[in-house]
């Protein structure tokens, strides 16, 4: 089989038993990557030779009989917004073009220590700001089902590397969805954990109450085995939990949802829905049905103020948060010919570095914090937030785990929603109630719709510390549905052949 094509639990076999190096795989990945990513255009850097050094050393390991985990020699592909050593990370913006920390993420320092090979730093939405990619500096990638469509956002660029298998890993962050409406998009897995589960340590912030890392793959067991790699206490991090990483691999390898209780979230379907994606998330209830697991449906009234709560809450973080950037300390600078003062300099880098969308949100959420008008918005929007975590509480009181749609359409057109900050919002109808709660989420491949022959996401959503029901319900998803295809839905995606 065509290295590039493997699982990454496959590849992991392989490199175990002698059959491949690592050095023969992180090429095999690179080589595709230089194939297809000037149409894909999922990476902002290719860490070429820096991830051949590393495969050489995971084979030296190897050869001396040492005791490696199972992604040592795995290659992953990292979204831009974790610091790397070595590496540019730009967060998709211009105010940080070039810039190279001098520390590692808590997380890219886990995948060092558990041999994965770092393949490239990932495109991304500003600042992890936007559903479509679009609002990257750097240009917008493109879903590999359809290259004219968008990859989902903010974490695009990951979600289509993985799609386009140019990496069979990849790392994004999820504040508002960002990480399962491109994996619905691209039809692949991706999971939010738990908040404080998976350290934000040296990710560059935009809502530190919101903002997860989490794993993307193409089947739910390479996403357990990314999601245990990368998770656990970081003392490093005053958000972390320090609790021990639930049992993920364990449950993907279960797959078994007998006697199960799974509520349907009767408030994400309806007006505003894509048929294509209600028949394909209908068809999904009836086969976790059907394997033994028992369906009511579960009212969760305040999910429907979740989005226009997000909306207050995220911005007015990431105005606190973008304020760093004032050209005093790192990245770009522009004006300071010795003319102006510190504060012209800095009103000029900012005009210059930000783009459209990172000033939309940033001059929302100083509005919503400034003085008369914090307890009107803000503060309102945080008591919203406290009424979505009591639906969650009564609804996981009812049922162990919660499904409904990933996104409430396909992937939209690049450029369709540009002009419509509105309609682009929309796209994380189904997403944002479980960032502002904190509690675990993933969405697995579920179908393509009749409509368009693009893929649709079902999302799955547990209580918090509860990641491992995500895997169960998400593996026999997937195990059932592979049976009845017959063929792993990637190999329909024909975007990229064409």
């Amino acid at each position: 089989m065509e290295l590039t094509r493997m699982t990454a639990a496959e590849l992991s076999a392989a490199l175990a038993t002698g059959e491949v190096s690592a050095t023969e795989v992180t090429q095999a990945h690179l080589d595709r990557i230089a194939a297809v990513d000037d149409r894909v255009h999922a990476f902002l850097h290719i860490a070429a030779d820096r991830a051949l050094a590393q495969a050489a050393e995971v084979d030296d390991q190897r050869r001396a009989g040492a005791d490696l985990g199972p992604l040592a020699g795995v290659p992953v592909a990292v979204k831009d917004v974790f610091t790397t050593v070595g590496l540019p990370t730009t967060c998709g913006s211009r105010i940080l073009a070039g810039w190279h920390p001098p520390y590692d993420a808590t997380i890219t320092q886990r995948l060092k220590q558990a041999g994965a090979i770092i393949i490239g730093k990932t495109n991304m939405d500003e600042f992890a700001m936007g559903s479509s990619t679009e609002n990257s500096a750097f240009g917008p990638s493109h879903n590999p089902w359809d290259l004219d469509k968008i990859p989902g956002g903010s974490s695009g660029g990951s979600a289509a590397a993985v799609a386009a298998y140019e990496a069979p890993l990849a790392i994004g962050t999820d504040t508002g969805g960002s990480i399962r409406q491109p994996a619905a998009v691209c039809g692949i897995v991706g999971t939010k954990p738990t908040y404080g589960g998976s350290s934000r340590y040296g990710v560059v912030a935009f809502a530190s109450s919101l903002d997860t890392p989490g794993p993307f793959g193409r089947t739910v067991l390479d996403t357990a085995l990314l999601h245990e790699a990368m998770s656990g206490y970081d003392p490093m991090d005053s958000t972390s939990i320090d609790a021990p990483v639930p049992p993920v691999v364990a449950a993907a390898r279960q797959a078994d949802v007998s006697g199960l209780r799974i509520g349907v979230v009767t408030d994400l379907s309806g007006d505003g829905y894509q048929p294509g994606v209600l028949a394909r998330f209908a068809e999904a209830v009836e086969l976790l049905e059907s394997l033994g697991a028992k369906v009511t449906e579960v009212s969760c009234p305040h999910f429907s103020y979740a989005l226009p709560a997000y909306y207050l809450i995220a911005p007015s973080e990431a105005s606190s948060n973008l304020a760093r950037f004032d050209a005093m300390r790192y990245g770009l600078r522009v004006g300071d010919d010795g003319t102006r003062d510190a504060e012209e300099v800095m009103a000029l880098t900012r005009e210059a570095g930000f783009g459209a969308e990172v000033k939309r949100r940033i001059i929302l959420g100083a509005y919503a914090l400034s003085s008369g008008y914090y307890d009107a918005y803000y503060g309102k929007a945080q008591q919203v937030r406290t009424l979505i975590i009591r639906d969650f509480d009564a609804a996981f009181g009812q049922v162990d785990v919660l499904v409904s749609p990933s996104t409430p359409t396909t992937a939209f057109g690049i450029g369709e929603r540009a002009d419509n900050p509105m309609a682009m919002y929309l796209a994380d109808l189904c997403t944002i109630p479980s960032d502002l709660a904190g509690n675990a989420a993933i969405s697995v491949p579920c179908g393509l719709a009749a409509e368009d022959g693009l893929p649709v996401g079902l999302q799955v959503m547990a209580p918090a510390l509860a990641d491992d029901r995500l895997y169960r319900v998400a593996a026999a998803v997937e195990a059932a549905l592979a049976a009845r295809w017959g063929q792993p839905l990637l190999s329909q995606a024909k975007g990229l052949e064409s």
